[in-house]
């Protein structure tokens, strides 16, 4: 089997050194403009300090106060950039590691700042050098130009080794055994090459994988940003609801005002009261509410009575060996109800299969059907709008759905069963 990975290893190998030589370009870039206008400041500091130059002193001066004016240049302009091309590089190293060796690579940079227009020099660089993302992007560089050089071209190197010392028969009075020592350095340079290319995988994982600080950094931020945009939803949700209840009962005081002032105001004290104690009832129905069956019988069976209703063959397979949280059972439940909704209205599907699991501290539900595909949250299906629900609980959800079908989504949120 190991042979059949080869010929792909070794190309998938050539590819990772194409990535090393722009990191290599990437990494003089960044460091070249720092190194000039240092040795240039450097040398005109001394030679500011020094009383007496000799002829041709002037030159020097000349000279070393180019230098830095080019390097200050470049730094203000060429840095930025480079530093951004270096992190768009790394990211790429990341897929393609997960792609060609099945090695995942997380990342955790820190968001762009926040603010009106482009981002000021100052601002820019020090969102970029105060990241921890961009340090160790800028070790992955310098580390990949030494241990993962060697990692990469050993194969080649012994290959071609093996190829010379294999045609050096027709010049050795010893034929044998130059022959078998080529043969075995082929061998050895093929027969390695899928092994190394997992060990330079191994060793971009170790250099490029955020510290379990970080992860948790963006795993709060993440839960942050997701929370926030539930609680903005649910309050563009709620206001027009109270203001169609406030606007029909200010349409009757008004009518009302010429002719009976004090009903007028009672009114008006009563809208207020009303719409307070509307939006009090609303936010709590937002946060909690629980349909009598799912109160009563749990997910399982309020989703078994949400195939009953629904227009097409729908199964329930799976059970759940008790409840999740009820905030979890609620978002869990009007997910799978908007998933058969979007089943019935856009699959052109006869039939739709739901199915619930609890295993590895992490509720699963999947829902597919035998449509005709092309599912896309972007396209405004409502499937945004389940998966923004199911982020507020550090939940996930995927999509599968070629064109042509069949369609598979799968929602996974974590916590623990009651």
């Amino acid at each position: 089997m190991i042979w059949k990975q080869i010929p792909l290893s070794l190309v998938r190998a050539l590819g990772f050194f194409g990535l090393l030589l722009a990191g290599v370009a990437l990494f003089a870039v960044v460091t070249g403009p720092v190194v000039l206008a240092a040795l240039g400041l450097g040398r005109l500091i001394d030679l500011l300090l020094i009383a007496h130059r000799g002829p041709g002193g002037g030159g020097d001066v000349s000279r070393d106060m180019l230098a830095t004016v080019a390097g200050l240049i470049c730094c203000r302009f060429v840095l930025p950039v480079a530093l951004l091309a270096i992190r768009r590089l790394a990211m790429l190293t990341r897929r393609l590691m997960e792609r060609w060796c099945g090695v995942p690579i997380a990342s955790a940079y820190r968001p762009r700042p926040v603010g009106p227009g482009r981002l000021g020099y100052q601002r820019r660089m020090s969102w970029l050098l105060g990241d921890p993302g961009t340090w160790r992007d800028l070790l992955w560089l310098v580390v990949n130009a030494t241990a993962g050089l060697v990692l990469l071209l050993l194969p080649a190197v012994l290959t071609g080794l093996g190829v010379v010392v294999f045609l050096q028969p027709l010049l050795s009075d010893r034929p044998h055994v130059m022959f078998a020592i080529g043969l075995a350095f082929v061998a050895a340079g093929l027969g390695t090459a899928p092994l190394l290319l997992r060990g330079y995988a191994d060793l971009a994982r170790l250099v490029l994988a955020p510290s379990e600080e970080a992860k948790l950094e963006l795993r709060v931020r993440h839960l942050a940003q997701t929370r926030r945009e539930t609680l903005d939803t649910g309050a563009a949700e709620l206001r027009p609801v109270v203001q169609v209840a406030m606007g029909l009962t200010l349409d009757a005081a008004g009518r009302l005002i010429d002719t009976d002032p004090a009903a007028a105001r009672a009114l008006l004290i009563e809208a207020r009261d009303a719409s307070a104690r509307a939006l009090a009832e609303l936010r709590d129905l937002v946060r909690g509410i629980h349909p009598p069956v799912l109160a009563d019988r749990g997910l399982a069976d309020a989703v078994r009575a949400l195939a009953l209703d629904s227009p097409l063959r729908a199964r329930v397979t799976g059970s759940l060996d008790g409840r999740p949280p009820a905030p979890v059972e609620s978002a869990a439940y009007f997910a799978v109800s908007e998933l058969l909704a979007n089943v019935a209205k856009h699959a052109g599907a006869n039939g739709a299969e739901v199915d619930l699991r609890h295993s590895s501290g992490s509720l699963r539900i999947s829902v597919s059907d035998d449509g005709d595909g092309g599912a896309d949250p972007s396209r405004g299906t409502g499937l945004a709008g389940v998966g923004r629900r199911l982020a507020a609980f550090d939940g996930v959800l995927v999509v599968s759905s070629p064109a042509g079908g069949p369609t598979l989504v799968t929602m996974e949120v974590p916590c623990a069963l009651s």
